[in-house]
């Protein structure tokens, strides 16, 4: 069984965070994104992720091996309770556990910081993602037809959802 260590995020942690969310960008499956992100906007993504807004990193032999965060949902304040959740796997690390063990303390502590609902948005055909998500209860809400644009394709984005 493979050990590893989920716990708040650092600052010290952001370059290895970067290079996750890069994969994740250059392998298609599991963002609408296209441009590879810098430091620059990871600093400021990371001072947007704090006190609610967390951002927990699974490590292993020192080394991030994935990172899950609690994303603003709405601006509006109706929407306060309902986060929107991002998960990324290292691509030597997928389908190992990690993403699990992610998301269960990612819903523990949207509890604790007032949380009732978590929402997400995936890729119809990203298996993993989507086994991962009803695997932890949560349900397909519905499909976006041509939702975005990936490589000058309509690409079409699932919606899910989990009361906590």
């Amino acid at each position: 069984m493979m050990m590893f260590l989920v716990r708040p995020a650092t600052a010290s942690d952001l370059s290895e965070i970067l290079h996750i969310y890069n994969q994740g960008i250059e392998d298609r499956i599991a963002t609408l994104e296209s441009e590879l992100k810098d430091e620059v906007y990871m600093n400021q993504w990371f001072d947007k992720h704090q006190e609610r807004y967390a951002v927990l990193v699974a490590e292993q032999d020192h080394q991030v091996i994935g990172w899950a965060s609690i994303n603003p949902y709405s601006p509006r304040s109706a929407y306060d309770g309902v986060g929107d959740l991002s998960i990324y796997i290292h691509r030597n690390h997928r389908g190992k556990g990690i993403g699990r063990q992610l998301l269960q303390k990612l819903e523990t502590v949207g509890k604790e910081n007032k949380f009732y609902k978590f929402v997400l948005f995936t890729f119809p055909f990203n298996n993993l993602g989507q086994g991962l998500y009803h695997r932890a209860g949560y349900r397909e809400v519905g499909i976006f037809q041509n939702q975005g644009i990936l490589d000058g394709a309509f690409i079409d984005v699932m919606a899910m959802e989990k009361l906590l």
